[in-house]
C-alpha cells in the first residue's frame, strides 16, 4: 500500500530526445518562455495593471483546478464546477444585502459543499458514473441560478467587493488565498492519511478497499473539496468583478481540466499534484493572458485549450509506452 501511495505521488516524466525531463523542468521552461515572447512582442505584458489583473484572473482557474485535481485523482471527474460557481456567486451577492458579509460568503461556500456532497453520493454509493451524474449537476444547479435569480445581481453591501479587491502589499488579496488553497491542499494530499487514499484510490481502489479504508468516504470528500473550491471560486470571482450573473462559469471546468491535465494529472486517476497542478494554472493563463493581449477572439481560445488537453494526454500516453 505505502508503494503505491509513493508512487501515485511521483512526478511524471516526459521522455524527450532520449533524455528523462520531469514535469517541473517543463513548466519552468514554458513559463520563461511564455514570459519572454509576451514581454517581447507586448508593451503592456510587464505593466503593474496587466500583471495585477493576470494575478487575479488566475485565481478562478486555479481553485478549480485544485477542486478538479482532487476528484480526478479518485478516477472521476467534475462537470458541474462551472454552475457552482454561477449559483454560490449570485447566491452570496443576493444574501449579502439582508444578512451579514461572513454569513452571504458561507452561505456561497456552503452550498458549493452540499452540490459537490451530492455528487460525491451519487458516485459512491450509487454506483453512477461520475460523467453522467456531473453533467446532470451542471445543468441543475445552472438552472438553480437562475431561478434563484433571472437578471444579474450587484451586491448592496460595497464590503462584498472587498474580498476580490483587496491587497496585500503588491499581491491581490484573492491570489494569496488561491496559493493557501494549494500550499494547504498539497499538504493534504501527500501528508494526511485522508489525502493520501484519495491519490490509492484512483490507482487501485479495490486494494484500497482491502487495506480497510472507506472507499466511499474518501469519493465524496473530494467531491465535496472540489463543491468547496468552486463555491470559493463564485463568490470570489462574483467579489471581484462587482456583480453576479447566473449565466457565469460556462465552460470553466474545460479550463479546470486543461491546467490538471497540462500539469500531468492522469484522467485515469492516481497521478497528479498540487504543485503540477499550479504550473498548469499557470502557463493556462499565461497563454489566455497573451492571447487577449493580441486581440485573438475568445472562441479561438477555446478551440487551443482542447487541443492542448488532446496534445498532452498523447504525449502521457506515448511516454507511458515506453515506460
Amino acid at each position: 500500500m505505502t508503494g503505491q501511495l509513493t508512487n501515485a505521488r511521483r512526478y511524471p516524466r516526459l521522455v524527450l530526445g532520449g533524455r528523462d525531463l520531469t514535469v517541473e523542468v517543463v513548466f519552468v521552461t514554458l513559463v520563461v518562455l511564455l514570459v519572454a515572447v509576451a514581454a517581447s512582442t507586448s508593451d503592456t505584458f510587464l505593466t503593474q495593471t496587466n500583471l495585477t489583473n493576470l494575478l487575479k484572473q488566475m485565481v478562478t482557474t486555479g481553485l478549480l483546478a485544485f477542486g478538479m485535481l482532487v476528484v480526478i485523482l479518485t478516477g472521476g471527474i467534475d462537470l458541474s464546477v462551472g454552475s457552482v460557481v454561477a449559483f454560490s456567486g449570485i447566491l452570496s451577492a443576493g444574501l449579502v444585502s439582508g444578512l451579514p458579509l461572513p454569513v452571504a460568503i458561507v452561505a456561497g461556500l456552503a452550498a458549493g459543499i452540499v452540490f459537490g456532497l451530492i455528487n460525491g453520493t451519487l458516485v459512491a454509493r450509487f454506483g453512477l458514473a461520475p460523467f453522467v451524474v456531473t453533467l446532470a449537476a451542471l445543468t441543475t444547479i445552472r438552472g438553480l441560478a437562475f431561478v434563484y435569480s433571472e437578471v444579474p445581481i450587484s451586491p448592496e453591501n460595497e464590503s462584498f467587493l472587498t474580498l476580490g479587491s483587496a491587497m496585500v502589499g503588491p499581491i491581490p488579496l484573492s491570489t494569496v488565498i488561491m496559493l493557501a488553497v494549494f500550499l494547504v491542499g498539497g499538504v493534504f494530499l501527500t501528508r494526511t492519511p485522508a489525502g493520501r487514499s484519495i491519490v490509492a484510490i484512483g490507482g487501485n481502489a479495490e486494494t484500497v478497499r482491502l487495506a480497510g479504508i472507506n472507499v466511499r468516504k474518501h469519493v465524496i470528500l473530494a467531491y465535496a473539496i472540489s463543491g468547496a473550491c468552486a463555491g470559493l471560486a463564485g463568490v470570489i470571482l462574483a467579489s471581484r468583478v462587482g456583480i453576479a450573473q447566473p449565466s457565469v462559469g460556462v465552460a470553466f471546468e474545460l479550463d479546470a481540466i486543461a491546467a490538471c491535465v497540462i500539469g500531468g494529472a492522469s484522467l485515469a486517476g492516481g497521478r497528479g499534484s498540487a504543485k503540477a497542478t499550479f504550473g498548469g494554472v499557470l502557463v493556462l493563463v499565461l497563454i489566455n493572458n497573451l492571447l487577449n493581449l493580441y486581440g485573438v477572439q475568445s472562441f479561438w481560445q477555446q478551440v487551443l485549450k482542447g487541443l492542448i488537453i488532446i496534445a498532452v494526454i498523447l504525449v502521457q500516453r506515448t511516454n507511458r509506452a515506453r515506460t
